[in-house]
Order: C-alpha cells, then structure tokens, then sequence
C-alpha cells in the first residue's frame, strides 16, 4: 500500500483527493476459479460523501452448472430465465462507470467482473477499486477478523440475507458510508488500487466460439499486469507459527484451487513480494505438493526454505503483519465467501 497515510482536506474538512463518486458492488459467483461465472450482481451507487443515489441488483445465466447452491441459494431452475451477461454488461457498466469499485475483498469482485466483460468481448469501465478490508485495516477498527458480517456489526447494520448480493451489497454501502467519514475526519489516504482490464483468446485454432458467444475449451487469461515493485524490504524467511510480514518474498508453484493470479494480487495487495523463480532469498513457497519435482519445489528442500499449502497461506494472509516502521497493515482475505 501506500507509505503516507495522509492526504490534504479542504477548508470543508473533506479531502480533495477524494473519489467523486463509488460502485458498492457484491457478485456470487458458481466459484472462485478463472473458469466460473457470475450469477447475481448487485450495485450501490454512493456519492463522493458515501451517500446512497440509487441501487440495481440482476440475476445472471451462467450457461453451467451454479455451483454452492448451498450458499447463495440459487439453482438452475431459478437461473434458466436470467439474462445472459452480456445482455446485462451495458447496463451493469452504466452503473460502474466514472466510479470507484468499492468491494469486501475486491480483487475478488473485480476479477469476476473483469473476466465477464472479457468474455463479451467488451472492458469494464473500472479504472480503480477500493477495498473494504484494506480500508478496515487503514483506520485500524478493532475487528475480531474481515468477514463481512464482523465488519457490518462493527457500525451496527444488521444483515438479512448473507450470500445474497443486494443484501451484501446493501450492508457493504452501510458499511462504507462511516468507513469513509472516518477516513476523511483523519486526513487518510484511501487504499485505492488500479483496476488493469483482462483479455481471453483461444488456446488452438480449434477453440472458437460457440454459437451463444461464449468460448469453448481450455482458455487463457492474460492481465495487462506489470506489477509494481514492492516497497517493503524483505524482512526474511517465514517462521512456522508466525504471522507473515510485508515485504516476504512468496513463490508458488503447481496447480491451485483458486486461480493464480488471484492468489498473487492478494499477496501483493497484503504487501508481500511475489517470487516468479526460487531463491535462498525466498520467505515462502506456496505448494499443494511439496513432494514434487518442480523446481521451485527442488530448490525449496535444496535451500531449506518453509513450505505450506494454499489453504494455510489463506490463512497467513488474513493477519499480514507491517513492515517496520510502518502504521497499519493491508491484507485482504477471501473471508466471506
């Protein structure tokens, strides 16, 4: 994140380089990974002060199966008559449009949406994001974790129905409003982050599109991502027991249930230092088997570096400890979903 954590408020007492305007956006989704789909989509446009103007809220085809029926409710049946996304993207990017994305874990909501307008070949009028967990640890609120829920209790908003995106987004709007108050009373430089557009293309030849637009087959995703460098000297290896500490270097290797892109901008995002090779330098290796040959795994017994699997480095990213010297940490986590 940012090293100063102030910025200039006018004669009003509200910061000039405040956004103009904010998106509150929630998604449930058929899952986590590049290939799944949005299913309900919900908008809270707020003003440059966090006031409501107005809200929208859609359900989505995914043309697949909706995954955890369990957990957002909606099963096919319920989703067979839902416009398709891309009957729904101009509608969906009028509301986003000149606004900055305001999510809980937004690099989350913003990948699902990325790749959504991706796949209609279209780019999501989105230019920076701003998330609530990070904000949440900019003003240092006493919270027990970042889920949602905890967050919402914090200012006193109930929640009526978890995993539904209105009601999601709703709470997160309620939410945010005194979130930013505080953050203008304090002179805080809001955590926003660059939103970088994604493209999709055929692996083959014989990968094309299908009659309803959509694409068939393995496909790639390729960010426009050159990431900054970190700013955070590396404070060395992780310590078993421990929390991470911003400025670690962290590798990984193999396949991951969630996508890996994902995984890495949360671990750029909690101010860490993502390794593409191995090193005697390196904090951390991330692998869901530590057993293979890959050569990061090979160099990582070789060096004597620590290893854990994807599901603890979840948890490590929750409480990211700051680096020395610095107020506050940033480290959002995929805590509500």
């Amino acid at each position: 994140m940012l090293e100063d954590r102030t910025t200039t408020a006018h004669p009003g007492g509200w910061p000039t380089a405040y956004p103009e305007g904010y998106a509150v956006v929630d998604v449930e989704t058929t899952g986590l990974a590049r290939d799944d789909r949005i299913i309900s989509a919900a908008v809270y446009r707020l003003d440059a002060r966090g006031e409501v103007e107005d809200h929208w809220y859609t359900l989505v085809n995914p043309e697949r199966d909706p995954g955890p029926v369990w957990i957002h409710g909606l099963t096919s049946e319920t989703l067979a008559g839902a416009p398709l996304f891309r009957d729904i993207a101009e509608e969906f990017a009028a509301r986003l449009s000149g606004r900055v994305l305001v999510a809980h874990n937004a690099v989350f909501d913003w990948s699902m949406i990325a790749r959504e307008y991706a796949r209609a070949e279209r780019e999501a009028p989105v230019r920076q994001r701003l998330c609530t967990i990070a904000l949440s640890k900019e003003l240092g609120l006493p919270l027990a974790n970042h889920k949602l829920e905890t967050l919402a209790a914090h200012f006193g908003v109930v929640q009526q129905r978890a995993h539904h995106a209105l009601d999601d987004a709703r709470v997160l709007a309620e939410a945010f409003r005194p979130s930013l108050r505080a953050a203008a009373r304090d002179g805080v430089r809001l955590p926003l982050l660059e939103c970088r557009p994604l493209t999709e293309w055929s692996a083959s030849p014989t990968i094309g599109r299908q009659s309803t637009g959509g694409y068939r087959g393995a496909a790639a995703w390729r960010p426009s991502r050159k990431r900054p460098a970190c700013p955070y000297p590396n404070p060395g290896r992780y310590q078993e027991g421990k929390p991470l500490k911003q400025g670690m270097r962290v590798a990984f290797s193999g396949d991951t249930s969630t996508e890996r892109d994902l995984l890495e901008d949360r671990a750029v995002e909690a101010g860490l230092h993502v390794a593409t090779s191995l090193s005697r330098l390196t904090s951390l290796l991330v692998t869901n088997d530590p057993d293979s040959g890959t050569s990061k795994t090979v160099k990582a017994r070789q060096f004597g570096t620590p290893v854990v699997d994807e599901a603890a480095f979840g948890q490590l990213l929750r409480d990211v400890e700051p680096a020395d010297g610095r107020p506050g940490a940033a480290a959002p986590a995929p805590e509500r979903r």
